[in-house]
C-alpha cells in the first residue's frame, strides 16, 4: 500500500515534517555560522510557504465539497444515476483486467 493513499497519512507526515523542522530551527537557534543562518532562513520560508499552501488547498477542498453537496441536493436522481453508471463502468473495466 502506498503511504499516501489516504489524506490522513499525507497530513500526518506533513505535520511530522513541520514539527521536525521547527525542532531543528529551535535546536540551531544559538548557532551563528553563516551557512546555518542561511539554511534556517530558507527552512523558515519553506515552512511558511507550506502553511500557506495547505490553507489554500484546504479552502479548495471545502469549496469543492460544498459544491458537490449542493449538486447532490439540487439533482439527487441524476447524481445517483451518474454514480451508478461510473460504478458499472469501473466494474466492467476491472473485471476485464483480472
Amino acid at each position: 500500500m502506498n503511504r499516501y493513499e489516504t489524506p490522513t497519512a499525507l497530513r500526518h507526515d506533513a505535520h511530522t515534517l513541520a514539527e521536525d523542522a521547527r525542532a531543528l530551527l529551535e535546536a540551531t537557534a544559538e548557532i551563528t555560522d553563516k551557512k546555518i543562518t542561511d539554511a534556517r532562513r530558507r527552512l523558515t520560508e519553506a515552512l511558511e510557504h507550506g502553511q500557506e499552501t495547505y490553507a489554500r488547498l484546504q479552502e479548495k477542498v471545502v469549496r469543492g465539497a460544498k459544491v458537490a453537496d449542493q449538486a447532490v441536493h439540487d439533482h439527487p436522481y441524476p447524481t445517483v444515476a451518474a454514480a451508478f453508471g461510473v460504478g458499472v463502468l469501473l466494474g466492467f473495466l476491472l473485471s476485464r483486467r483480472g
